[in-house]
């Protein structure tokens, strides 16, 4: 075993952190970084699971908050559990865990657990869910999205590009746009140009606005294993047209941040950029790139001119732990989604936000 205290489950945390790395679901939800970004905002963090279950090695690392005004807690595992496969052994076995980490203590107090697996929905799924406890819930990670295998080579990506595509990626080129990463260590006031770019997106499409410093804790996070990118897009006179926040798992690549100026979209820096994110993360070593959320707009045609295979997961549930707190929080949770909806109605806002890693855990 990895040294590092070793958690109820029988994980450690460097243990934990190779398992995630190593699956083929490697999500950055479940590493330690996201759990240190989210420990800024109150969440605390326990890693659930069973390193030798008969199903295979099975687990998730669950956030914890409390509830406002409510003597419970709200549990949320980001895109977990993991495991080797999901089936109705699987599913008994997590059940199992859950109810065996709730009599141990590592989920006193909770009122409901939240899951989002990387699991494709499916009939047989759904009716296991339901039979089992699970209810549906709020969205809280894009549960459409696109992603393109890079396995295959340079030229077989690029020609799974739509015609325009290429076209524009070239035009990007003519007009002097250029794509660099860029090291914020060594650029310091990165960080205020990607704020910048994304400002202009939230003015032109009413999308959240992230603060620089949230941008930079996520960077952070995972720079020390070398598993984030920035990567701008600039203009032949170093303008800064188009940005991405790059998170690398093991071999799988996320973008979950990124957007560009209307000066960008006049001169196609997105699509070079996107293009040029996609070709070099596949020349790292990664096999697979995730756009990261579909959302009905026009944001999911740009996206499917890039190739790929969309994916629709099985979404949100949650399972109550406490009957009586899970009915409260039902309660404020419906509340708070009504408060905010009412606030973008009279703002004139878009109501069909994505969700994201930051939208609420």
């Amino acid at each position: 075993m990895s040294n590092g205290p070793t958690t109820p489950s029988g994980w450690t945390a460097d243990d934990w952190d190779s398992f995630v790395r190593s699956h083929p679901l490697a999500t950055y939800l479940q590493l330690s970084g996201w759990a240190r970004v989210k420990a800024a905002t109150g969440w605390s963090s326990v890693i659930v699971g069973d390193p030798g279950a008969s199903v295979g090695p099975l687990g998730a690392r669950i956030l914890t908050r409390p509830i406002p005004v409510l003597p419970w807690r709200f549990a949320y595992a980001p895109r977990g559990p993991l495991t080797s496969q999901w089936d109705d052994r699987t599913h008994g076995a997590w059940m199992a865990t859950l109810r065996r980490e709730a009599r141990a203590g590592g989920l006193a107090r909770t009122a409901i657990l939240r899951m989002d697996p990387e699991i494709e929905e499916s009939p047989d799924v759904i009716a296991a869910l339901h039979g089992s406890g699970w209810r549906r819930a709020h969205d809280m990670q894009p549960r459409k999205t696109r992603i393109v295998d890079l396995t295959a080579d340079e030229q077989a990506l690029w020609s799974d590009l739509r015609k325009k595509w290429r076209q524009y990626v070239n035009k990007a080129r003519t007009n002097g746009v250029t794509v660099r990463d860029v090291d914020p260590k060594v650029e310091t006031d990165a960080f205020e140009t990607f704020h910048r770019v994304m400002r202009d997106v939230s003015k032109r499409t009413a999308l959240p606005l992230r603060s620089a410093a949230t941008f930079r804790a996520v960077w952070e996070a995972y720079a020390p294993n070398g598993e984030s990118r920035l990567l701008f897009a600039d203009d032949a006179l170093g303008e800064t047209q188009a940005v991405l926040l790059l998170v690398r798992c093991g071999t799988r690549v996320v973008e979950p941040y990124g957007g560009m100026t209307e000066a960008g979209a006049e001169s196609r820096a997105n699509y070079l950029l996107k293009w040029e994110a996609i070709r070099s993360s596949r020349e790292q070593g990664a096999t697979s790139y995730d756009m990261w959320g579909l959302i009905g707009t026009g944001i999911d045609y740009f996206k499917a001119g890039f190739g790929g295979r969309e994916v629709t997961y099985v979404g949100a549930w949650d399972l109550a732990l406490s009957p009586v707190g899970a009915a409260a929080f039902r309660a404020a949770e419906r509340g708070r989604q009504l408060y905010r909806a009412t606030r973008r109605r009279l703002r004139g806002e878009n109501l069909a936000l994505p969700p994201g890693p930051e939208s609420d855990a």
